[in-house]
């Protein structure tokens, strides 16, 4: 890799090759495998992609190729990137930094989960196959064996072999959030030998992890393509596919679809976030971030689509063994991953195989936006104190305290009550309603601050070719609009978290959970306003100073965007 040794400077991406797979490793995680194809099916099928392909065009590509962009143009890391391009709109960026940490904080621990099963896949008896088990009950259910399966209708109380082990043997639930209980302690091995993973993967720079992505961003494709042509052989697939894919235009007028379609889309491309800006950052600078955005994005798409066949065939399968509808089996999220698809695949032969591959996808998968999660958080801080976590080792050593605190933080979310913590920090603190409040002043800051006029400069100065006319109406209009009604809507809509659909949590973990999304939420307006508080001058020469980038930038270096203080009031004015 072209890295320059000495001390202050930047890494960047030996090959481009490098950053596209960690790119595609990134955008290309769980949420295409147990997100999309549930909400697919439950949204219309075929007719949801109307709203998910309008968010894609109106939003997911065009924030994608902004941040993409503006992290290659400016050659920082979350919020430094913003300090330049328009610091008024610095807290965007430290927004940005805080969902991070919060993504940080849960999304190991799903990495545990997932290693903790791929473990006792190799066992000769998967232990969520049967029910003669310490941890089952008596109204545990084997599917495996028809005569269980043939009374299943008969049994109201009744509970699968995978939920119970997924329930009792895994998490070993608590009766709620007030019951923290003790931490498990398989779990915190598999939590700690995922951390040290990502750790010794990252702890020298993209150098490392951009070396270990052509294994993990490609082999969960090959992974895909096995369980795809697995599932499309089994008995009963047509009747999940089906499922999947029926349209149901009626389900269009239903707000619910287009709120959900917004998240997904959000959630799915990582936008919103800031890791897309992080990547960019180790581009050179006249690397064509304008076609990589739009292939990339392709690729999301299509792998989100063609995942939706095999995970709706094995769940046809499932409910044609069963004798019940797909709409009784169809899971979403760790619902899907840690009990439906392991319940399925005890019903194949080979089931260990089939098992095995499965979670070796979701796990490299899961790494693989670990890595960019954690490199966000890593280069953010770095280029906010480059003096110092520039220095040799330094950096090692930052990682590994900030792997620490994560890993110690994150006990209390492997404890008996540890499932209730998660979903609260996952629903609140990384929830859709943070991401598009962020995503607002984010295209308003760079669509009529900086200006898409001037982005649209910075991205033909950097790849000789000029962006669509459609992006500068996206980066101006559309984009805000539409996130900020999805905002409104989402915040309309609001209904309280539950556990297993009968939990309510207390009120002080509610209040706990609005903390963490307002933490983020308020962050981008009240930074803004103290910048301006802290300046000198009239409020007129404050706001000047505060939507000029800076002079450092190439285009403003060439004289080619360098706003008089009576124009940048004038775009100011008008959002």
């Amino acid at each position: 890799m072209n890295v320059e040794n000495q001390e202050g400077k930047r890494e960047q991406w030996s090959s481009k090759t490098e950053f596209l797979l960690t790119v595609c490793g990134n955008v290309v995680g769980l949420g295409n495998v147990w997100r999309f194809p549930y909400l697919c099916y439950k949204n219309g099928g075929g007719a949801f992609l109307v709203p998910y392909l309008l968010y894609v065009g109106l939003c997911g590509l065009p924030l994608f190729l902004l941040e993409t962009s503006i992290g290659q143009y400016t050659q920082q890391g979350i919020v430094t990137c913003w300090r330049s391009l328009c610091p008024l709109a610095e807290g965007v960026g430290r927004a940005e930094l805080l969902i991070l940490i919060y993504d940080s904080i849960i999304y190991l621990v799903i990495l545990a989960w997932t290693l903790f099963y791929l473990v006792f896949s190799f066992s000769s008896q998967l232990p969520w196959a049967s029910c003669g088990n310490t941890w089952n009950t008596d109204q545990c259910v084997d599917f495996s064996s028809l005569n269980h399966t043939a009374n299943y209708t008969s049994k109201i109380t009744t509970t699968s072999a995978a939920t119970e082990f997924w329930e009792r043997r895994v998490l070993a639930i608590s009766g709620g959030i007030e019951e923290v209980g003790s931490v498990r302690w398989e779990l915190m091995l598999c939590l700690l030998a995922c951390w040290a993973v990502c750790y010794f993967c990252i702890w020298k720079g993209i150098r490392y992890s951009g070396k270990v992505v052509y294994f993990t961003a490609t082999f969960p494709y090959l992974m895909l393509l096995v369980l795809l042509v697995r599932g499309l052989t089994l008995p009963g697939a047509w009747e999940g596919i089906q499922f999947y894919l029926y349209p149901d235009p009626v389900r269009l007028a239903d707000p619910q679809v287009w709120m959900e379609a917004g998240t997904q889309v959000f959630f799915s491309y990582c936008i919103g976030r800031g890791s897309q800006t992080v990547l960019g950052s180790f581009n050179k600078y006249n690397n064509n971030c304008y076609m990589d955005s739009f292939w990339l994005c392709l690729l999301n798409g299509c792998t989100s689509f063609v995942a939706g066949f095999a995970v709706f065939s094995v769940l046809g399968f499932m409910a044609q063994k069963q004798g019940v509808s797909v709409a009784m089996v169809a899971e979403s999220g760790p619902g899907l991953a840690f009990i439906a698809f392991p319940q399925a695949a005890a019903m194949m032969p080979l089931p260990q195989l089939w098992t095995v591959c499965f979670f070796i996808m979701l796990l490299l998968l899961g790494i693989d936006t670990q890595f960019v999660i954690m490199e966000g958080v890593i280069t953010s801080f770095t280029d906010l104190f480059p003096v110092t976590l520039r220095r040799p080792r330094y950096r090692e050593g930052f990682v590994l305290l900030f792997c620490l605190s994560c890993f110690l933080i994150q006990l209390t979310l492997i404890t008996e009550g540890g499932i209730f913590v998660f979903q609260l920090i996952d629903y609140y603190g990384c929830s859709g309603a943070c991401v598009l409040f962020v995503a607002v002043f984010e295209s308003l800051a760079v669509g009529w601050i900086f200006g898409a006029d001037h982005m649209e400069d910075a991205i033909k100065d950097m790849t000789a070719q000029r962006p669509c006319v459609l992006f500068r109406l996206c980066w101006r209009y559309f984009t805000p609009l539409v996130s900020l009604s999805s905002f409104i809507l989402h915040m309309v809509d609001y209904k309280p978290l539950k556990f297993n659909r009968w939990y309510m949590y207390p009120d002080w973990a509610y209040a706990l959970g609005w903390a963490m999304a307002l933490s983020s939420i308020l962050l981008v307006p009240l930074w803004g306003i103290g910048k301006i508080c802290v300046g000198t001058g009239s409020l007129r020469q404050r706001l000047a100073v505060l939507c000029h980038p800076d002079d450092d930038l190439p285009l403003t270096r060439q004289g080619k965007c360098q706003n008089s203080e009576m124009e940048t009031l004038q775009d100011i004015n008008r959002i």
